[in-house]
């Protein structure tokens, strides 16, 4: 999604690290794992946890996984394509992991299309919780609208991403060293994977994730 860095002749191919190759292949594996051989093993009575372990497969097979070994193809053919995933688990703040680390393209649209233009109107708390909201209303258009169900639930968790960051952001934040450290790292995950359940909300896994993973013969 980073159009000027892909097409810009001048620009020089972040090197590709040493393991990255085989990380890739192996978040891939993974997937593949989680996908053909873990949500097969749970039985019909549990479709949520069936849901959610195919899901955690198809994350790791593209996000973690295809999407990471075509960044790797196009770099060692000396075009820059950064991968779209910077190891979010090493995340020590909200504001590191949404900004640099988890979708980083995603990132980069929200920066330019609703952060930048509104800053000087607005300011950067209000602009960015306004990309956050953006996010959440993007994302509900694509899980729950598909769904049938759950509407504002993505919102709510993005809107809950970008009051977290503007807590981090604050005075109080700093003194309680939310954003830096393992305080900021355990504060960091409580935020983005306890409430996930609001943005995977239970009717997208039972009438999107499930009858997916029918079709693709992953249950």
């Amino acid at each position: 999604m980073d159009a000027l860095s892909f097409l810009n002749p001048r620009l020089r191919a972040a090197n590709v690290s040493r393991g990255e190759l085989g990380r890739a292949v192996a978040a891939t594996v993974l997937g593949v794992m989680l996908l053909y051989v873990a949500a097969r093993l749970i039985p019909m009575t549990l479709p949520l946890l069936a849901g959610w372990t195919g899901l955690f497969g198809l994350i790791f097979v593209l996000h973690f996984g295809s999407f990471r070994l075509l960044s790797i193809w196009w770099r060692r053919l000396g075009i820059e394509a950064a991968p779209l995933m910077q190891a979010p688990i090493a995340a020590k703040s909200v504001g590191e992991f949404w900004g640099a680390r988890w979708n980083t393209a995603f990132h980069v649209l929200a920066r330019d299309y609703v952060v930048q233009p509104l800053r000087r109107r607005i300011g950067t708390p209000a602009s960015t919780l306004v990309a956050f909201v953006a996010s959440g209303l993007v994302h509900d258009l694509v899980i729950s609208v598909p769904a049938g169900a759950g509407y504002g639930l993505p919102t709510a968790y993005f809107s809950l991403q970008g009051l977290a960051l503007l807590l981090e952001r604050s005075t109080a934040g700093r003194r309680l060293g939310l954003g830096r450290g393992i305080r900021g790292r355990l504060f960091t995950i409580a935020v983005t994977s306890l409430p996930a359940f609001w943005l995977f909300h239970p009717a997208f896994v039972l009438n999107v994730v499930v009858p997916f993973l029918r079709v693709v013969a992953a249950r």
